[in-house]
């Protein structure tokens, strides 16, 4: 078997230059530098193993190479970064005159794979859901359930519960509110993009929403509101301002905390979770994407990897020949 060479001398004298220049010129960290200078090295002993010298390198060569760094599994994300300090390398070469294209320069990394949405169990949903709060008095602990109930209950996103209103008018309309209808158990929301779309009230949010609508209306904030948006919007806080989004988070995060939830909560784990058991029970993929507003079918369908996990570990956990000795 024929060995490898070592990277030539004038190969290893251009990364050097190429390292000093970057050092001195550009005032990069000695940390950048360093993981430069390991994967310029890199670079030089796979020209070497191609018996070729780094000008010379050929854009068919960066992707070989590259395939070898996914096929060893390198992540995607370290591949772009590896590439990237390649291509700076070659266009300095080209500045130099000593290159007359860059080989890296249409070369991409393996896209990542989408991480999965965090979802609760149905379990931990419904606990959440269920949890009476003894530590706030009757009037927070009425609107947080209505909160859970919407975003869980209908997978409302938290920037549309923030602008929900109590009922329908033309100013709503006009400043892109949403509202309640619970005579017809419908929440009116307006989305991103502007676009509108009606979610389904389920019993347990109707109940909740009554309970919460009968002390706000008898709240001080709403009996003495100075402006039209205190008396409209749905969920306010104790002085009668319109919740924010960050409040919201942390009422969440304390909730499920209060809940025993071993995970914080924040609103986008119960519209994935919404999501999710919708998807499981019904398997109608096109219904969730109406329900969630998303306007591709392509945001939709991580759910089904999530609703594939939960089928694999009831295989595993279930069927005598997943089990492992």
């Amino acid at each position: 078997m024929r060995a490898t060479p070592p990277p030539n001398d004038a190969d290893t004298a251009l990364i050097e230059r190429y390292l000093e220049h970057v050092r001195i010129e550009k005032r990069l960290a000695d940390r950048t530098v360093t993981l430069y200078s390991l994967d310029l090295a890199r670079l030089a002993r796979w020209a070497a193993e191609a018996r070729v010298a780094l000008p010379a390198v050929q854009n068919h060569h960066v992707r070989r190479w590259a395939a070898q760094m996914h096929a060893s599994g390198r992540s995607g994300r370290g591949i772009a970064l590896i590439l990237s300090g390649w291509r700076g390398f070659y266009a300095w070469l080209g500045r130099q005159g000593l290159i007359s294209a860059n080989p890296v320069q249409d070369v991409r990394a393996p896209r990542q794979p989408r991480p999965l949405p965090k979802a609760l169990g149905v379990d931990e949903a419904v606990q959440l859901a269920e949890h009476v709060s003894e530590a706030d008095d009757p009037w927070l602990e009425a609107r947080d359930a209505a909160m859970v109930e919407l975003l869980y209950g209908s997978g409302l996103r938290v920037g549309e519960l923030v602008g929900l209103n109590v009922a329908a008018s033309d100013g709503a309309q006009r400043a892109g509110r949403g509202w309640i209808d619970l005579p017809a158990t419908e929440v009116q929301v307006q989305g991103k993009g502007g676009k509108r779309r009606t979610v389904p009230l389920g019993r347990q949010a109707v109940a909740a929403l009554q309970r919460w609508l009968a002390v706000r209306s008898q709240s001080e904030a709403v009996l003495h509101a100075d402006s039209e948006d205190a008396v409209q919007a749905l969920f306010i806080g104790r002085r009668g301002t319109r919740l924010t989004a960050q409040s919201i988070w942390q009422r969440l995060k304390r909730r499920s905390l209060q809940a025993g939830l071993a995970t914080p909560v924040h609103p986008h784990m119960l519209r994935h979770s919404f999501a999710s058991h919708v998807l499981q029970s019904s398997s109608d993929l096109r219904a969730v994407q109406e329900l969630l507003g998303h306007a591709n079918i392509g945001t939709t369908q991580v759910y089904t990897r999530l609703d594939f996990q939960h089928l694999a570990k009831a295989y595993d956990a279930a069927h005598p020949r997943a089990k492992r000795k």
